[in-house]
C-alpha cells in the first residue's frame, strides 16, 4: 500500500456537533462565538491549541470565501503554515489566492476546474503550487502529497462536506476535537461530519468507530477529546 499522510480532523464544534452558528454564510463561529457570555471566556484555548497542531493544513476554497479572503487588501503578516486548499468551482478569486501565498509558506491549490484563476497567477509567486486533475481523487491526492511534496503529517480543518468525503475515503486518523459549552441547533446547520447520508443497513461499514485517546477538562467549561479512527 502506498503511504499517505498521517491525518487527523481538528475542529472546534458546539456540544451538538456544530461547526457553524446556522445555516448562513453571514454567521460564523470565529466572529460569534467571542460575543456570547459563557463562550467567549474560554474560546481563545481553541486558538491556543491550533497553534500546536500539524504543518500543513487542508481547507476548502468555500471555506477561504467565507472566512473574506477574497476581499481583503491589507498585506498579511506571514504564518509559520502551509495552507492544502481543495477548490471545486472556484470560490477563490486572484485576490484571495494572492492574500493567501502572502500569508502562508507554501500554497497547495488542489482543483479539478481548468479555468481556475489560480492558473494565472503561477508566475508570480513561487509559494503557489497548483495540484490539477480532471476528477479530485482525495486518496491519489494524499499519496501525491507524501510522495511529491514529502508531507507526511496533515491537520483537517475544512467543512463536514468535506470531512464527510474524507471519512468515508479512510483518509482520517485521528479526531482531535474542542467542545464549546454551548448549544445550537438548527437541521441545516453544519455539523463536523455532513454529507451524504447512508440510507442502507449494508451501507453501515462506512460508519466509523473511534478509540477513545485523551480527554481534557479545559477552563471555563471547554472539553478536548483525542480519538484513534478504527480502521477496518
Amino acid at each position: 500500500m502506498e503511504k499517505r499522510p498521517i491525518n487527523t480532523l481538528f475542529m472546534l464544534m458546539s456540544l451538538d456537533g456544530k461547526i457553524n452558528s446556522g445555516d448562513s454564510d453571514e454567521l460564523d463561529v470565529d466572529r460569534d462565538w467571542c460575543k456570547i457570555e459563557g463562550v467567549k471566556e474560554g474560546l481563545h484555548q481553541y486558538y491556543e491549541i491550533e497553534q500546536t497542531t500539524d504543518w500543513y493544513s487542508l481547507n476548502t476554497g468555500r471555506v477561504m470565501e467565507k472566512i473574506g479572503v477574497n476581499n481583503r487588501k491589507e498585506k498579511p503578516k506571514k504564518i509559520d503554515c502551509q495552507f492544502i486548499i481543495i477548490d471545486r468551482k472556484p470560490h477563490l478569486n486572484e485576490n484571495g489566492i494572492k492574500y493567501l501565498c502572502e500569508w502562508v509558506d507554501n500554497l497547495f491549490l488542489v482543483t479539478d476546474n481548468k479555468n481556475h484563476p489560480a492558473f494565472q497567477l503561477l508566475d508570480k509567486f513561487e509559494n503557489l503550487k497548483i495540484l490539477y486533475d480532471e476528477k479530485i481523487d482525495l486518496a491519489k491526492l494524499m499519496v501525491d502529497l507524501r510522495q511529491n511534496y514529502e508531507v507526511e503529517k496533515i491537520t483537517i480543518q475544512s467543512g463536514g462536506t468535506l470531512n464527510c468525503e474524507l471519512l468515508r475515503a479512510n483518509l482520517i486518523d485521528y479526531v482531535n476535537i474542542v467542545i464549546a459549552p454551548i448549544l445550537v441547533g438548527g437541521a441545516t446547520t453544519n455539523t463536523l461530519i455532513d454529507g451524504k447520508a447512508i440510507s442502507k443497513v449494508e451501507e453501515l461499514k462506512q460508519l466509523k468507530a473511534l478509540e477513545l485517546l485523551e480527554v481534557k477538562q479545559l477552563e471555563n467549561s471547554y472539553l478536548q477529546l483525542k480519538y484513534k479512527v478504527l480502521k477496518e
